[in-house]
């Protein structure tokens, strides 16, 4: 018997060309080849990325390892200088001037990359399957009777999928959607609001890139130069490291204040600011981050938002990634691990052989049942290790070694934060879990999983609906 000409099994509409949503149509396309069609939409004109420097943790990594980018990537990754050496620590607005608090040392220290190099190979590494479309911001979605969703965007027009995934940052449309249309009795309608909408944390970031050129020149000996920095003081911190190869350098410096967490910010959350503005908080710290904050060009201000712990990331079918799920504060530098991690656990599901359209929801549920409670964790220590960064102790001066005690047993919380990773397992043994889920959920063992892996391998270059059909047939009469 020949088979017919092969159609994907359902559509993939995925709202943003972040890196959450580039992982995730690299994902698709690497494990379902053509059997399932993406359609990847993204609001700017072309695909670029807000801020420069991105943290590499050991579970991103992996991501990149399974979908087989590491050799790309690493020619662009900035790895520490030893294999256990993390980030250095500063006490910077000590009253004698700064001095070093401690060094982190980690079995998976995180490497460093300009996040557009890796924007670009993610990019480069879309399947055929995927089709870009540009200048699309999505305003809402609706839901058909067929079980089809419509979409509307920002000029007008419209698409139809089967299948909707949130990859389109803080501020998502489709979150807003899913949580203002879902059914009163799946939220509480009184915190629809507090679901929809991001919450600013009291804090402003400023953010540059500079060239280490500069920095050289006008401070030879500037310990930014020499690998990944954190100047601490009290209510803010700068955070620095070496991107591009080393001839450029990511900083951000944090103001925060907590009472105003959960409060509306006034104004643009991002603007272009003077490098007045920037200077201005940190008079008091030690010269080399005035020396580091000096060499700013073009820095801009973000007001820092978060989304809210939400308590579903899936409804019928669709689904959130990423910031979209879990904008979350900057202080572990896991925000874009986190998104990946969602991608590469939701595109295995989606290409699975198990998911058809009718068991989508099924393995969107899955997803959430893996991932949301991690990322909600993790969001929550980011948020509790930013606390402890932004040293607030009492002593002013260190009378009787009181303000070194304290400050020791500062070090050891902070250190016990950043290990987080350790004891966290993999992203790929989430994937399995989930992999598990799915099939419980749908009634399938693992002999009978088996059987279905080998003949979708057996009929990959030509799987059809009708090839779906005679699987889901052959489970039913003879397992």
């Amino acid at each position: 018997m020949s088979l017919s000409p092969a159609t994907p099994k359902f559509r993939v509409a995925i709202c943003g060309a972040g890196i959450g949503g580039l992982v995730l149509a690299v994902t698709i396309g690497k494990f379902a080849g053509h059997n399932i069609h993406i359609d990847l939409y993204e609001a700017q004109d072309a695909i670029t990325t807000a801020g420069a420097g991105i943290i590499i943790s050991r579970r991103a990594l992996e991501v990149i390892k399974e979908l087989d980018l590491y050799e790309e990537i690493s020619r662009v990754l900035i790895k520490p200088p030893s294999s256990s050496l993390g980030p250095a620590f500063r006490r910077s607005n000590a009253p004698r001037g700064g001095f070093e608090w401690f060094h982190q040392t980690s079995k998976y220290p995180p490497s460093h990359m300009h996040r557009q190099h890796l924007v670009d190979i993610l990019k480069q590494s879309l399947p055929s399957s995927c089709r870009l479309h540009f200048e699309k911001r999505l305003t809402r979605y609706d839901k058909q009777s067929s079980g089809s969703l419509i979409l509307h965007f920002a000029d007008n027009s419209t698409a139809t999928t089967d299948l909707l995934i949130g990859a389109d940052g803080i501020r998502s449309s489709v979150r807003k959607t899913l949580f203002e249309t879902l059914n009163r009795d799946v939220v509480d309608p009184s915190k629809i609001g507090h679901y929809a909408d991001p919450s600013w944390t009291g804090t402003l970031v400023y953010r540059t890139v500079i060239p280490a050129k500069k920095l050289s020149e006008l401070d030879p000996n500037n310990v930014a130069l020499k690998g990944f920095m954190m100047f601490c003081g009290k209510g803010k911190h700068v955070v620095s490291y070496p991107v591009s190869g080393g001839t450029l350098i990511n900083v951000a410096a944090l103001v925060s204040d907590e009472q105003k967490a959960g409060t509306p910010f006034e104004g643009h959350w991002v603007s272009d600011v003077s490098n007045e503005e920037v200077q201005e908080p940190y008079q008091e710290f030690e010269p080399a981050v005035q020396n580091l904050l000096k060499c700013f060009e073009n820095p801009s201000r973000w007001a820092l938002h978060v989304v809210n712990e939400l308590p579903l990331s899936t409804y019928d079918r669709v689904a959130l990634i990423g910031d979209a799920c879990h904008a979350m504060t900057p202080h572990l530098g896991a925000g874009a691990g986190q998104a990946m991690e969602d991608a590469f656990v939701l595109g295995r599901l989606l290409a699975h052989p198990l998911t058809t359209l009718d068991n989508v929801p099924a393995a969107l549920k899955a997803y959430q049942d893996v991932r949301l409670p991690f990322a909600q964790f993790v969001a929550r220590e980011s948020a509790r290790t930013g606390r402890m960064i932004s040293v607030d102790t009492p002593s002013t001066t260190d009378q009787g070694g009181v303000l070194q005690a304290e400050l020791e047993i500062q070090k050891e919380k902070i250190l016990a934060q950043y290990e987080w990773e350790l004891d966290m397992g993999d992203v790929v043994a989430e994937w399995l879990e989930a992999k598990m889920k799915l099939q419980e959920s749908i009634g399938v063992t693992n002999r009978q999983f088996q059987v279905v892996a080998r003949l979708y391998a057996h009929h990959a270059c030509t799987t059809t609906m009708w090839m779906i059909n005679f699987i889901r047939n052959y489970i039913t009469s003879y397992l």
